[in-house]
């Protein structure tokens, strides 16, 4: 499968293990994305999204940011990844707080984010997160071709059709952004 998205040289992800972050590796080898899922390399000190975009000549349009947020009920924090178009905003204290069950939503911290996820800050993505947190994927980012998002460093990036994202353990297609 030929994917092409701005000027980055895309190949299964399962046959470039050496470029994701740890847990991106080990889900990917564990199967069930063919070759549907792919990476690139990348200069890390352009990962963020604008930057990215730019230098790469791939449209905002394409690409999905993944944000790591938390809210507490009884005083059990409770954590999702929340997958939204990079030119939109998630709208935390609507949707996403109604799922979570919780008063507020906050992002997490970036410490907490990076701890948790075992991924860089900046690369964090919802292939790999532990198997307990739900993945809340907004449906724009569900009907895209492809998304790119991150690959648990910031050296690289992942594309992955949007419903390939909407069928990852623990998804859930919601509208999420304002």
């Amino acid at each position: 499968m030929t994917v092409e998205l701005g000027t980055l040289d895309w190949a299964p992800a399962r046959e470039r293990l050496e470029i994701l972050g740890a847990p991106v590796a080990a889900a990917v080898a564990a199967g069930g994305f063919g070759d549907e899922l792919v990476a690139a390399e990348i200069d890390p000190e352009l990962s963020d999204t604008a930057a990215f975009c730019e230098r790469y000549g791939v449209a905002l349009a394409a690409s999905a940011n993944c944000v790591i947020v938390s809210g507490k009920r009884e005083g059990v924090v409770r954590y999702a990844a929340c997958m939204v178009p990079a030119n939109a905003r998630a709208d935390v204290n609507g949707v996403i707080r109604k799922r979570l069950d919780v008063r507020k939503v906050s992002f997490a911290p970036m410490d907490t984010a990076v701890e948790l996820t075992g991924m860089e800050y900046g690369g964090i993505t919802p292939v790999g997160l532990p198997a307990d947190w739900p993945v809340l994927v907004d449906e724009a980012v569900a009907a895209m071709p492809y998304a790119v998002i991150g690959s648990g460093v910031r050296r690289s990036k992942l594309a992955a059709p949007g419903k390939v994202l909407a069928d990852l353990p623990g998804a859930e297609v919601l509208p999420l952004t304002m």
